[in-house]
């Protein structure tokens, strides 16, 4: 059976190609195309399309597509529940779920970084979620630091970690990122008032209350600093010209994206693309 969802996966579009093929469908075929045709491919080809919104296979409440996965087809096995934590954790950024959470979620944005193939970073992955398997069915108990002064060191690291954990960020933060993260391939355009309807909350303490919990910015300027981080990603990994990519990212005109683009990043975007494709090939190079 063939298997779509949308293209540069990091955590939960690794996660659940390896529960598919390990539990559920071992001669899956997973295919990753840009986010605008996942629909019209699904249909096209009789694939299944997963991890993006509106597909059976998606997130749910707090609950990501690894979640929904082992619930549908009834997988029990205490192992993979331990996974489901961690990939939770690290695809929703609530690492206190789980101690490995913010490791794996540093393991794959390095990755997907490193590696622009989908399919060679999904091989790879493939191995790394055997080896956690195994950890998680056979070594999840076994500790590496034995010696008492680590053993002092990593209760002083738990209890830091316990005390950070009850500084909770509130529902609405958590539903509002993944709401953002939703719309980042769909050119960004949510608004303070749509948020603030959608979510139920007074707009008024949602702008005062969002800096908390979104690096110290406003909601504009976050929702400004995505887009040039999607623009960027742009750049590297494809031929778009930068006006595609202005129009891609939401920005309503050229010299706009121009402008904040110079803001968030210092240069310019051709300047910043002459300089990254020069870095790229004198990488090759090497």
């Amino acid at each position: 059976m063939k298997w779509i969802t949308r293209e540069r996966p990091k955590i939960d579009r690794i996660a659940c190609p390896w529960l598919i093929k390990r539990f559920v469908d071992a001669s899956a075929q997973i295919i990753y195309v840009p986010y605008e045709k996942v629909e019209r491919l699904a249909k096209e080809l009789d694939a299944i399309p997963f991890d993006i919104p509106g597909a059976e296979y998606s997130h749910y409440d707090d609950r990501c597509t690894f979640d929904f996965i082992i619930q549908k087809h009834q997988l029990q096995d205490e192992a993979l529940d331990r996974i489901a934590d961690i990939v939770r954790g690290a695809d929703t950024d609530r690492h206190d779920m789980a101690p490995q959470a913010s490791g794996l979620w540093a393991i794959f944005a390095g990755l997907s970084y490193n590696i622009k193939d989908d399919q060679e970073l999904l091989e790879l992955g493939m191995i790394i979620y055997d080896g956690m398997y195994s950890w998680a069915k056979h070594l999840y108990t076994t500790k590496h630091t034995q010696a008492p002064v680590e053993k002092i060191l990593m209760e002083v690291f738990r209890k830091y970690i316990e005390q950070s954990a009850l500084k909770k960020t509130p529902d609405w933060a958590i539903e509002l990122k993944e709401m953002m993260q939703d719309q980042i391939d769909t050119n960004l355009n949510l608004s303070l008032q749509q948020a603030s309807k959608e979510l139920d909350i007074n707009p008024a303490y949602l702008s005062r209350e969002f800096s908390k919990y979104f690096e110290n910015l406003s909601f504009g300027e976050y929702i400004r600093k995505m887009r040039i981080e999607k623009a960027i990603q742009l750049m590297q990994t494809t031929s778009y010209s930068l006006t595609e990519i202005a129009y891609l990212t939401g920005f309503s005109d050229q010299s706009h994206f121009t402008r904040i683009f110079k803001k968030f990043t210092g240069k310019n975007p051709l300047a910043y693309k002459k300089s990254w494709a020069k870095e790229k090939d004198d990488s090759d190079k090497e």
